[in-house]
C-alpha cells in the first residue's frame, strides 16, 4: 500500500504556506499604525485607544458578506483580480449606511484545490480596495476543502469592522414625508442578481462568456464582472461637509424595492420616479432577452442605483454640490405615507 498523507487526501499545506509568502507584503501595505500583528498569528490585534480618542462615544459596527455566484463569472473568464474589490466594497457599503467608517477587514477564501496564483490575484484586488478606503486587511483564512467544493470552485467571504460616534449613527428614524430620495449610480450588477443574470445570458440566450452583445460595450463576461463601487469616500465627503443625511440604503439583493423600506419608519413608503436616472445597458439587454417583468427587475437588480440618501428637500442642492467632483447624484424620488413600501412608476 502506498504511503498516504494530507496532500494525497486533497489538502496541500505547502500551497497554503506559499500563498502566505506571496501575499504578506501586499497585505502589510494596508496596515495602519494600530495593527499590532502580521499574517500568521492565530488572531489579529488592533489597538483601539488611538482611534477612539477621535470619538466621544465610539460604537463598533460589523458586517459579513460574500461575492456569491459572481465568482463563477470570474472563473469562466479566468480573471480574479476584481472580485476582492467586490467583497471589500459590499462589506464597506453595508456598514456605511449607519455612518460607520471601516477600520479592519478579514477575508475567507475557500476552494476545492488551493491555487496560490488565483488567491494572490483575489487578494491583490482586496488590497487595492482596502488602501483606497484606508482599511487594514488584518487577517484572513484560506481553506482547501475537496468534496465540499466542485473542481475549480471558489467561495469568497469577508467580515468588516467600522466605528461611528453613537450620537451620529444614521438610523432613518428622522425621515419624514416630503423628504427627497437621492441616488448614487452603480457600475452594473455589483454583487447581486447573478443567478438570474447567468440564466438570462447563458441559458436563455445561449451566449458564451466572451460574446459581444448588441447594446453592451464589453463582452458579456467583462460586463458582468464590472467591479462593485465602494461609496465610502462619497458618503463621508457629504457628512464632513455637514450635510444632514437622514437615511442611507445600500441597494443590494432585493433592489430598490426591498432595500429602501429597511431604513423607513413605520407607515412610510417611497415614490420612485422611473427614468429619473440613466439606464445602464446591461439591465435593458437582460430584460429584453428574458422578457422579465419590471417588478422582478427592480427586485433582483439595483437597476443603476447603488446607494440612496434621504435628505430634506432644502439639502438636495448641498448634496449635489458636495459630491460634484466624485459622483453624479440623481433626484429619484420622495418619501410618502404608504404602507405598501416602494412604488416605482
Amino acid at each position: 500500500m502506498s504511503k498516504i498523507d494530507y496532500k494525497s487526501a486533497g489538502v496541500d499545506i505547502d500551497a497554503g504556506n506559499r500563498v502566505i509568502e506571496q501575499i504578506k507584503d501586499s497585505v502589510k501595505s494596508t496596515f495602519s499604525k494600530n495593527v499590532l500583528t502580521g499574517l500568521g498569528s492565530f488572531g489579529s490585534l488592533y489597538d483601539l485607544k488611538p482611534l477612539f480618542k477621535k470619538y466621544e462615544n465610539p460604537v463598533l459596527v460589523q458586517s459579513i458578506d460574500g461575492v456569491g455566484t459572481k465568482t463563477i463569472i470570474a472563473r469562466k473568464l479566468k480573471k480574479f483580480d476584481t472580485i476582492g474589490i467586490d467583497l471589500l466594497s459590499a462589506c464597506a457599503n453595508d456598514i456605511l449606511v449607519m455612518g460607520a467608517k471601516p477600520i479592519t477587514f478579514l477575508d475567507y477564501i475557500a476552494n476545492e484545490k488551493l491555487r496560490p496564483d488565483i488567491v494572490e490575484k483575489i487578494v491583490s484586488g482586496m488590497v487595492k480596495a482596502c488602501r483606497e478606503t484606508n482599511v487594514s486587511l488584518v487577517g484572513g483564512e484560506t481553506a482547501e476543502m475537496p468534496d465540499t467544493y466542485l473542481p475549480g470552485e471558489h467561495d469568497l467571504v469577508g467580515v468588516i469592522t467600522g466605528v461611528v460616534d453613537k450620537n451620529k449613527i444614521i438610523t432613518g428614524d428622522r425621515i419624514l414625508p416630503g423628504d427627497v430620495i437621492l441616488g448614487l449610480p452603480s457600475s452594473g450588477l455589483h454583487t447581486n442578481g447573478y443567478s438570474l443574470a447567468r440564466k438570462i445570458f447563458f441559458e436563455v440566450a445561449k451566449h458564451n462568456i466572451n460574446d459581444h452583445v448588441e447594446g453592451l460595450k464589453k463582452s458579456v463576461g467583462l460586463t458582468l464582472l464590472e467591479p462593485h463601487i465602494n461609496y465610502t469616500n462619497h458618503v463621508f465627503k457629504a457628512l464632513e461637509d455637514g450635510i444632514d443625511i437622514k437615511g442611507i440604503a445600500h441597494i443590494t439583493g432585493g433592489g430598490l424595492i426591498e432595500n429602501i423600506p429597511r431604513i423607513l419608519p413605520d407607515k412610510y413608503g417611497a415614490k420612485i420616479k422611473k427614468g429619473s436616472w440613466p439606464s445602464l445597458p446591461v439591465f435593458d439587454v437582460m430584460q429584453n432577452i428574458g422578457k422579465i417583468d419590471q417588478d422582478e427587475m427592480y427586485r433582483a437588480f439595483n437597476m443603476g442605483i447603488g446607494m440612496v440618501f434621504v435628505v430634506k428637500k432644502e439639502d438636495v442642492s448641498l448634496v449635489k454640490e458636495s459630491l460634484k467632483d466624485i459622483s453624479m447624484v440623481y433626484d429619484i424620488g420622495t418619501i410618502i405615507i404608504n404602507d405598501d413600501g416602494v412604488d416605482i412608476s
